[in-house]
């Protein structure tokens, strides 16, 4: 039998897929959502704080499975695309808003669990363009992270590959921070007025 032509072997590799990743991504989601979830019943439901804690400061080890994944997946030899995008906005988002989500839904969970305290809402006014701007801050650190780890993957892959991916990437991180920014202005130009039975109440 006859070795396959070189150009039917250019053909075979190029269409040669990696769902490991695409797999690996989802399962960090989903996780992030279990161990949210499960730490929290622990606390609130289970009555085991130290237990509920314990698990939430798990999550942090699911971002580091996936930077490890999507590194020994780039020496592996794979061609960078949108996997690899992804991966850096997702590990850019848990950095930048994985204790802030963490902290929120606590909240909520001693509020309508426990009996604690209702937790502040974003406000209105110039209070909430405050709040705004805050998220802002935190969007321009999720987008400095994706932007940083995706300049090392670019790098890193160097001359031997294409990395316009990647650098379409670090644009998708800019273009999410203008549009966050766009929101932020929005609520400082246009403030965001309290219901009359609010003014009423300040009254």
């Amino acid at each position: 039998m006859r070795p396959p032509s070189p150009s039917l072997t250019i053909t075979i590799t190029a269409g040669t897929e990696r769902p490991v990743l695409v797999a690996l991504i989802i399962a960090c989601e989903v996780g992030f959502w279990v161990l949210l979830t499960g730490g929290l019943a622990l606390r609130y439901l289970a009555k085991k704080p130290k237990l509920g804690a314990a698990v939430l400061l798990c999550e942090p080890l699911l971002e580091l499975v996936l930077l490890v994944a999507t590194t020994l997946d780039l020496r592996g030899g794979a061609e960078p695309d949108w996997k690899h995008g992804v991966a850096a906005l997702y590990l850019g988002y848990t950095v930048a808003y994985g204790h802030y989500t963490v902290k929120w839904l606590d909240g909520h969970a001693a509020y309508r669990l426990a009996g604690g305290p209702k937790p502040a809402g974003a406000g209105y006014g110039r209070a909430r363009a405050v709040h705004e701007w805050k998220l802002v801050g935190r969007t321009v650190l999720a987008a400095a992270v994706a932007i940083g780890l995706l300049q090392i993957a670019v790098w890193y892959v160097g001359g031997s590959g294409d990395t316009g991916s990647l650098q379409g990437w670090q644009f998708t991180a800019l273009r999410m921070t203008g549009i966050r920014a766009l929101i932020a202005a929005a609520y400082t130009l246009w403030p965001k007025r309290a219901p009359a039975q609010a003014e009423l109440q300040n009254r």
